[in-house]
């Protein structure tokens, strides 16, 4: 088990809610950057944020605690998860426009 905490993984996620206007892109950036994660961050029209990370799944699994709490003038509703392969197109986390 503490193997696949170690192994590099990827996940997406549509995060739901009070998301947009309220410096979730920036919280969602610096917790990546804090936990080593490399991805981004970005808006979608529909009032979703999507979120693309990489790294170890034991700080993706932290990653995703802090997402679903969200900074404290936003409200987190939902978060869908897809695990998937790392894609290792980047080597840090960013606000994707």
């Amino acid at each position: 088990m503490n193997e696949k905490k170690n192994e590099r993984t990827a996940v997406h996620i549509i995060v739901h809610g009070r998301v947009q206007g309220v410096g979730f892109r920036y919280f969602t950036k610096t917790t990546g950057q804090r936990l080593g994660l490399a991805g981004w961050v970005r808006n979608l029209y529909d009032g979703t944020v999507e979120i693309w990370a990489e790294g170890r799944r034991k700080s993706l699994d932290q990653f995703i605690q802090d997402v679903q709490r969200g900074p404290s003038h936003g409200h987190v509703s939902n978060l869908d998860i897809d695990w998937k392969e790392p894609k290792d197109e980047t080597t840090t986390f960013r606000i994707r426009y």
